[in-house]
């Protein structure tokens, strides 16, 4: 395996070689070229980095920037002019602005306020597993990894019911979109119905107030002008596409790979008590998260000896740094009872101010989905062990997940 940036470039263009197992390619970067150049097909200079300790200082770097408006050339080359008016918000900017957004919405996050819900996640859990058939294959993404979050999510902000369905598919089509001109297309048609539909939900919900986080962002709004109309529209947007596409991600693959470690899944079973300490290793071992969004110099920056210069972007890669051998020992290992295994040692939620803000949200929906799935079916199985996982193939390795999940949740004696 050559480095160079056209190497690089095929592993950005999620080759299916690549998508099967990413992880090979990074460990080969780590080694060779920890901090390499990339040719993208979006044209814009860029710096991938894969080490666990370059990764995390890069996190909360202040020379890296999140503030989108200030590399608005590459940014309008990559995602186009439609992204814009939804991108105004905690986590496309920098300091005080990021920190003025951020404060808004963090008390509808906290562990207390987060730990309240869940008996209604409970109860949507059992609900989605109750029409679940038992005896055939199903696909576990659309039956359960994608509904548990996008309801916990719409009932958070006060999305209707009838309006779950219309909202995952749109956050879909915006987050597989390419670089061809009718992909550009149909991503440009759903952010423009995205930024119409919270357009008309503020309006509705500003006659109507009701018990949910968008009625209380309005408040603050109307009454403080503490956010602007687009960032208040661009921060509703982000809490729902954010708030279910990683989850659901991560529940699906956390099932996957619970169910080709049998014995992982047996100690799990055998000690519920490891649950907690289970999803932070199923969030290092394989994400949902496999790159930080991008970031880009603001000066002159030097990681591992390479020179990022300025105004060129950034990749952080996540999954790599979660892998690396010089932070964890036999990482390429599922290990639910992994030693010291602490909330803040992978870096699937992010470092430093851009944080993840729902990670206390996620790591509950994901607890309790797995909790409620194998104790509901303990003799739950691949459908097709042999026929291996078939996992995304996205324009950019943003998101780390698996195309479908086929089980049988109660196979036959």
């Amino acid at each position: 395996m050559t480095t160079t940036p056209e190497a690089v470039a095929a592993a950005e263009r999620c080759t299916p070689e690549f998508r099967r197992d990413p992880h090979a390619f990074y460990a080969h970067l780590r080694t060779a070229a920890p901090v390499c150049p990339m040719r993208p097909p979006h044209g814009n200079e860029t710096y991938l980095i894969t080490r666990y300790d370059d990764a995390r200082a890069a996190l909360s770097d202040p020379r890296l920037s999140k503030d989108m408006y200030g590399a608005m050339d590459a940014y309008r080359r990559i995602f186009g002019d439609s992204s814009v008016a939804l991108d105004d918000n905690m986590l496309n900017s920098d300091a005080p602005k990021h920190t003025r957004l951020r404060r808004m919405v963090n008390s509808a996050f906290t562990p207390r306020r987060v730990e309240a819900l869940r008996p209604r996640i409970e109860e949507i859990v059992q609900s989605l597993l109750d029409a679940c058939p038992a005896r055939e294959p199903v696909d576990l993404l659309p039956a359960f990894a994608f509904p548990l979050p996008i309801i916990v999510i719409c009932d958070l902000l006060g999305v209707p019911p009838e309006d779950r369905a219309r909202m995952q598919h749109l956050s879909t089509t915006v987050a597989q979109t390419g670089f061809g001109a009718e992909a550009k297309r149909a991503q440009q048609q759903a952010e423009e119905d995205l930024h119409a539909y919270f357009t008309h939900l503020i309006t509705a919900k500003r006659e109507r107030p009701g018990d949910d986080l968008l009625s209380a962002l309005i408040a603050v709004r109307d009454h403080d002008d503490a956010l602007t109309e687009n960032e208040l529209v661009s921060t509703a947007f982000l809490l729902m596409f954010a708030g279910h596409k990683t989850t659901a991600y991560l529940i699906g693959n956390a099932v996957h790979h619970l169910l080709s470690h049998p014995a992982q899944l047996r100690a799990l079973r055998e000690n519920p008590e490891l649950t907690r300490a289970a999803v932070e290793e199923l969030v290092r071992y394989d994400g949902s998260v496999e790159s930080a969004t991008f970031r880009y110099a603001t000066e002159d920056v030097e990681y591992s000896g390479t020179l990022i210069p300025k105004g060129a972007l950034v990749q952080i890669a996540i999954s790599s740094a979660n892998r690396d051998p010089q932070k964890f020992d036999s990482p390429d290992e599922l290990d639910v009872m992994r030693p010291g295994n602490a909330q803040d040692a992978h870096l699937g939620f992010g470092h430093g101010s851009h944080y993840c803000l729902g990670a206390p949200l996620a790591r509950l929906e994901t607890q309790l989905a797995l909790t409620r799935l194998f104790d509901r079916f303990p003799r739950m199985a691949l459908a097709d062990p042999a026929a291996g996982p078939r996992w995304l193939e996205v324009p950019f390795p943003a998101f780390r997940g698996l195309a479908e999940l086929p089980v049988v949740l109660d196979p036959a004696e």
